[in-house]
This record gives structure tokens, sequence and C-alpha cells, in this order.
């Protein structure tokens, strides 16, 4: 990739993301520009990745080709005001807020022309095993897009989706790495009550889940396929898995799903 990158923000996402690109050999750390409000952040991305700082969020615009705004939500509309003047004409900007969507954030550029792929990847990324959803604008071409599919693909994998989608999407991906992290507190509780210790049993736990997860996406079996491989006929797995359904896990799964859907919504 011969693009200049440019991140608004030095936080976690950004730091995953520059790591992936850098780590996949799409960019080198003097092709990606960081510019934070927090001098220190600035600094240690540049520490960690030979990442060039620059002044100001002016800058970066009149600079990147691919524009990343890894802020909080509400602060978009500041700094899309104080950059707006100076995006460059084909340079693509990514959304990164939950929340808002490409007409939203088009308005505040006050430009129809400029180019706006939202995103919505999920805290996995950091460890580069994300999840990332996608919806360009009509503008954005071909190109432009495989070049930022290619960024967040370094990060994980992707799903191009209409924006309808990014609600469920949010409660499938952005929002399920709390789903699992009760499911694992869970087997981990059982597992202290019947004699490990608390590390035993969540490195146990852990373990269990990444090689469940792992034997799924590599075979492309249906999760039931793989459950009844490990339910024996009156076996102690598939009285386990009737004691979920009867206290149900399954039922608590898709109401939890579908709320966080709604709220998303709202």
């Amino acid at each position: 990739m011969t693009k200049t990158l440019g991140f608004i923000g030095a936080g976690n996402i950004a730091t995953a993301i520059i790591g992936g690109v850098i780590k996949a050999g799409l960019v080198s750390g003097e092709k990606i520009l960081v510019s934070d409000s927090v001098a220190i952040m600035r600094e240690q991305m540049t520490e960690k990745f030979g990442t060039k700082i620059v002044p100001c969020n002016i800058e970066l615009a009149q600079e990147a080709d691919i524009i990343f705004l890894c802020v909080k939500p509400q602060v978009y509309e500041a700094v899309i005001k104080e950059i707006r003047a100076h995006v460059k004409k084909d340079a693509v900007v990514i959304i990164l807020a939950a929340g808002l969507g490409l007409a939203a954030v088009a308005e505040m550029f006050s430009r129809q022309e400029i180019k706006l792929v939202k995103t919505m990847p999920n805290t996995p990324a950091l460890v580069n095993c994300g999840m990332t959803a996608l919806c360009a604008a009509p503008n954005v071409s071909g190109d432009d897009m495989a070049e930022v599919l290619a960024v967040f693909n370094s990060v994980g994998k992707t799903e191009i989706l209409p924006e309808k989608q990014f609600d469920i999407f949010t409660a499938l991906a952005g929002s399920s790495p709390a789903y699992v992290c009760m499911f694992v507190e869970a087997m981990a509780d059982a597992g202290v009550k019947h004699g490990f210790s608390r590390k035993q049993a969540i490195d146990i736990s852990v373990q269990a889940l990444l090689g469940t997860a792992k034997m799924l996406a590599q075979t492309g079996e249906h999760p039931a396929v793989l459950r009844e491989a490990v339910c024996s006929p009156s076996g102690t797995t598939i009285e386990a898995v009737c004691e979920l359904e009867r206290l149900g896990l399954r039922n608590a799964v898709i109401s939890a799903v579908s709320r966080c859907t709604e709220k998303y919504n709202k």
C-alpha cells in the first residue's frame, strides 16, 4: 500500500490497527501519522511503532490519504468541524464510532463528495483476532474499499454489511466479548467450587473455548455437529447439555442479543 494513513486519536483501537498494518507489512511507521490531544499518547505510539507525530489535526488531514477518526462519538462533530475544509479531495475517512451513521457524519462534513466508510471493530482486534463490519458510502470506489479491507483484515476478519444491519452486528460481535467473559467466569466458578485454583480454572476454561472456536472456524461444521460429537449416549456431557437447556441458556442468549440490538436502535 502506498497510501499515507492518519489517525486522529491514539487510544486502543488506533494502537490495534497500527500494530496490525505494520505487522502485515501493509505500510511502515513512516507512512502513519498520529495526532492526539494528549502528548504522551502520541509519543508512546511513535516509540512503539515509529509513527510520525503531527502537531495538529489540520496538518494530519492535509497529508493523510486514509483518515481514521479514533475519537469518542461525542467529540466527532468538533473534530470534523476542525478538519473538514482540509481533508484531501480523494481521501477516505473511516468512522469508528458506534451509533453514528454515514448520513450524520456526511452532514457534519458539509461535503457531498466526502468518501466515508463506517466500521465497527470489536475489542479482540487488540490481539489481531477481531471481527469488523464495514459499510461504504456510494462514492467510495472498489479500489478504495479494497485498501480499507486490507487494513481491517490485518487485525482479524471483516464483513461488508448494509448499514441497517450494524445493530445486530454490534449485538453479535461488538458486545459478545462481554457475554463470553461472563461464561468464562461462570465456568471458572464451577472449577473453583470443585477444587481448582482460580487461575487453573480460568486457564482451562479459556483454552477449551479457544480450541472449540478454532475447530468451528477451521472445519466449517455447524455447531450442533461438534456438540453432538462430544455427547456420548447416557454420558456426562449430554447430562450437562440437558441441564443448560432446562435452565434456558439458549433462550437467555437469544434474548440478550435481541435486547442489545433493540437498545442500539433507540
